[in-house]
């Protein structure tokens, strides 16, 4: 049979998956000696076979009566007893922290009849009446569903009737009526009496705090961060100590470091004649911990040597919970600290110093998408500030800024010093004016890969994506946020980190990169195997990426160079033409600014590679909508290019082979700037030409034949690569043939995810991929991370098949997955040579290359030891 129940001080082979975070910091405080009450943990199976089954599992009911036995045993009280009972408190514990999201339960075992019982004894009938008052509510919370908000109300209502300010100026005879009020809150909500019986109450508490698992809150919680749903909570029942004794009694919490900051020192807080909720529950103000030395000298001492202990063993920032019992201390917690992005790379750097830890155990601990948080401006943490909706949190960061509804507002005040957000039902190409000076975007349709998010990521802007809260009307300028309405012109705040958009400014703190953020990187980049390259498309990312420190660009998308002023009638020219010699008069006007551009990357990237992809979209996405169409012209032109399924239509190298004056102008543009680069510096730009969209061997036969010739014919010196985008199953399936005519394979994850799965991402995200994610059935977006057994797949058959044909050729990736940290892991699994990015994502990827180096050689470390 299963066992289901250990004693702190028992040993069990589990470790935190079947103990649970909170139960194996007591298991281990225990036998380090730590002072903490006595208890046992109910194990993670016993919570999965319960919520499997509905029933409790076969067994758990004897096994707790034998542990409370021994608990009985070890303490000298009985549970049940009247004068001086052995009282418990039942808590949660998963093996991944879930700070607040399932529930506790205190003082378990108090009855009318104890209440009585305990004031007479210890001449304090205050205190056992504060207690049973909170086991009510908590109980009535937890195992009958009862609001909350009932119990709250009624002891609000008391405070006002005696005008006491505080819980603790209610005195005994108050809290006598007090839980007189809960006990009939509590019969007339469930119809029962409360539960006497102190078994009865122990066993469905523990039910209580299992069906707690599948609350709301715990749902999204796990959601939100990749928590798998079949872990299960641990359950630990714990020997009752108090802080509600008087005077000498406190309870607290407290963290080794500074939690925003990762400076070494004590902080936290307590309260004095208080009971633990108390403190996070913030129904009381608590005081710094520091003044614990003035009342109570010999637990703070106690206090700060145990911490400094459990910090070495743990070898890591430490979250602990205390009571301090008539002056004597007791921890109840201790745990790996939640901390900030700063914190957590000091605490880091220092520990290293410290040789607390290893440089490797330094970069290992770091969460790559907590730096997210060091390199975007984000609200001020103390800031008071209603969400009036929410989207999806698409480029992170914080801006503050004026409504304006169009990309040409947006330019002319962003131009004239104004901070303005873009706010548009989807962003297209065409608003790329707009988007360089907003100071952030807000969408309401759209993605995590839409247009407004990849090109906002790229240029470090914060974007809120698929906000349906959002209603626009163009006509009159109105917006509606969340019920609340707006016009052109307002301020709002938005938080790309969170997806949170607010009315009104909120105060912003600026990004944290600091000498301990670069000394992580540097570790970092002494372990990794994978390059980090950049996804830049103008001189201005190109150099932020090489700050950041990119080692290539992996992806010059030139179509954004089409648009603008002077260059969108040129290029709308192009498209009208009615023949080739109009196309290329129109393109020969073009080359200029198209070499000046590569000109201009070429030398921020001087001795670095940099891949320039040739022109990718669809030519309507240079026109505008028909309804907008200046004359009969360019109306029957958008007709003749209009197509029911654009993204799977004519773009990328059909473009190039129906048309191929386009390339060989965009060709000529990079040879003649290479030249000219060459001729200045005396050093020749590391030049790679990439054919997106190729399906066919002959295609990319086809376009490198018409590189070659144009290369050779204007800078036969500039050596080059000529390769392709994989971004098709087939291409994946048909590398080895690919891979005669290619020098290099990109594999571009945006489009080989939307072809792989037959989801189009910006009709998929915000509606039934959300609904999918929510019921289960996905466990993570594939738009954000890298579908690893289907989309993944396609990627291992063609790294081995196009390997096979030509074993020196150069493979990455250059899709939005290049920067996500599970990708970049899977990345190097499967032998790319680089990882290519948004330039504010290259200093994750450097660190997530590092730990996918670690993770690696751990697990060759466990299986030569045969596990």
């Amino acid at each position: 049979m299963t066992r289901y129940v250990y004693d702190f001080d028992e040993p069990s082979d589990g470790g935190r998956e079947l103990l649970g975070g909170k139960g194996i910091g007591l298991a281990e405080m225990t036998q380090l000696g730590v002072p903490v009450p006595g208890g046992f943990t109910i194990t993670t199976d016993a919570c999965r076979a319960y919520v499997a089954r509905h029933q409790v599992p076969d067994g758990l009911d004897e096994e707790v009566d034998e542990h409370i036995a021994r608990l009985e045993e070890k303490t000298g009280k009985r549970f049940g007893d009247t004068e001086d009972p052995l009282l418990l408190s039942v808590r949660s514990g998963a093996a991944i922290s879930m700070p607040g999201m399932m529930d506790t339960i205190l003082n378990l075992g108090l009855n009318d009849a104890a209440v009585e019982g305990v004031g007479a004894s210890t001449g304090n009938p205050r205190f056992p009446r504060d207690s049973y008052r909170r086991l009510i509510q908590m109980y009535g919370e937890v195992v009958e569903g009862i609001d909350g908000q009932r119990f709250e109300q009624a002891l609000a209502d008391l405070k006002r009737e005696r005008h006491a300010q505080q819980d603790v100026d209610l005195t005994a005879d108050d809290l006598a009526r007090l839980v007189e009020t809960f006990k009939a809150i509590y019969r007339q909500e469930t119809g029962d009496d409360f539960p006497q019986d102190p078994r009865e109450q122990l066993r469905r508490a523990v039910l209580g705090v299992f069906q707690s698992w599948d609350n709301p809150r715990a749902q999204v919680y796990r959601r939100t961060y990749g928590i798998p749903d079949d872990l299960g909570t641990a359950v630990n029942v714990v020997q009752m100590v108090f802080g509600n004794m008087g005077e000498r009694s406190a309870t607290g919490v407290c963290f080794t470091r500074d939690p925003s900051t990762g400076e070494q020192g004590v902080y936290g807080e307590y309260l004095v004649n208080a009971q633990g909720e108390d403190v996070v529950a913030g129904i009381r103000t608590p005081q710094p911990v520091e003044q614990m030395r003035e009342i109570l000298p010999e637990a703070y001492d106690q206090l700060l040597d145990t911490m400094t202990r459990l910090e070495r063993h743990y070898r890591d920032m430490q979250d602990v919970e205390f009571t301090v019992e008539d002056g004597r201390l007791y921890m109840l917690q201790t745990r790996s600290a939640k901390r900030t992005a700063a914190a957590a790379i000091k605490s880091a750097v220092d520990m290293a110093g410290e040789g607390l830890i290893t440089q490797e155990e330094a970069i290992a601990r770091i969460d790559p998408a907590q730096l997210d948080q060091l390199l975007h401006p984000r609200l001020d943490p103390t800031a008071q500030f209603e969400v009036a909706a929410t989207g999806l949190n698409a480029s992170p960061g914080a801006a503050c800024g004026k409504i304006v509804l169009d990309a040409d507002t947006a330019e002319e005040r962003g131009k004239a010093g104004e901070a303005v957000i873009l706010v548009r039902w989807e962003t297209t190409p065409d608003d790329i004016h707009g988007l360089i000076q907003a100071k952030g975007v807000l969408t309401a349709h759209g993605g995590m890969t839409s247009h407004a998010a990849v090109v906002a990521r790229g240029m470090g802007k914060p974007c809120v994506a698929g906000c349906e809260g959002l209603h626009i009307e163009v006509a009159t300028k109105d917006v509606t946020i969340g019920g609340h309405k707006l016009r052109e012109g307002d301020t709002i705040t938005i938080d790309g980190g969170t997806g949170r958009v607010i009315v009104g400014e909120v105060p912003l703190v600026p990004p944290q990169i600091n000498e301990d953020f670069e000394t992580i990187l540097v570790w970092a980049d002494e372990v990794r195997r994978l390059m980090v390259w950049a996804n830049a498309d103008t001189p201005e990312d190109a150099a932020k990426a090489r700050e950041f420190g990119a080692q290539g660009i992996g992806l010059c998308r030139t179509e954004h160079m089409f648009f603008g002023e002077e260059r969108l009638p040129v290029v709308q020219e192009m498209i009208l033409a009615s023949d080739e010699t109009g196309r290329r008069a129109a393109l020969d006007r073009l080359l200029p600014f198209q070499q000046s551009d590569f000109e201009a990357i070429f030398e921020a990237m001087a001795g670095l590679p940099v891949i320039i992809r040739l022109l990718d979209p669809p030519l309507h996405e240079f026109l505008p909508p028909l309804e907008e169409a200046t004359d009969d012209r360019m109306r029957q032109r958008i007709k003749v290019l209009h197509e029911a399924n654009p993204m799977l239509g004519t773009r990328g190298c059909r473009l190039g082979i129906q048309w191929p004056e386009i390339y060989e102008m965009q060709v000529r543009a990079i040879a003649r700037a290479a030249k000219a680069v060459q001729e200045r510096s005396g050093e020749a730009p590391h030049v790679e030409i990439m054919h997106p969209l190729v399906g066919f061997k002959e295609e990319l036969r086809r376009l490198r034949e018409l590189t070659e010739d144009v290369m050779e014919e204007e800078a036969p010196e500039i050596e080059y690569l000529c390769g392709t985008m994989i971004e098709l199953p087939r291409a994946a399936l048909r590398a080895d043939e690919i891979a005669e005519v290619a020098d290099f394979f990109s594999f571009g994850t945006n489009d080989l995810t939307q072809t792989t799965l037959g989801m189009s991402r910006d009709d998929a995200e915000g509606k039934f991929l959300t609904f999918y994610l929510e019921d289960g059935v996905l466990e993570r977006n594939p738009f954000e991370t890298l579908d690893q057994n289907g989309v993944g797949d396609l990627m291992r058959i063609a790294v081995e098949r196009g390997r096979s044909t030509k074993a020196e050729i150069s493979l990455g990736i250059c899709g939005e997955h290049g920067g996500d940290p599970a990708s970049v892991e899977f990345c190097h699994r499967i032998g790319l040579d680089y990882v290519s990015c948004s330039p504010y994502r290259v200093p994750l990827a450097r660190l997530a290359a590092a730990q996918a180096v670690l993770k690696e050689a751990h697990r060759a470390e466990y299986v030569a030891a045969g596990g």
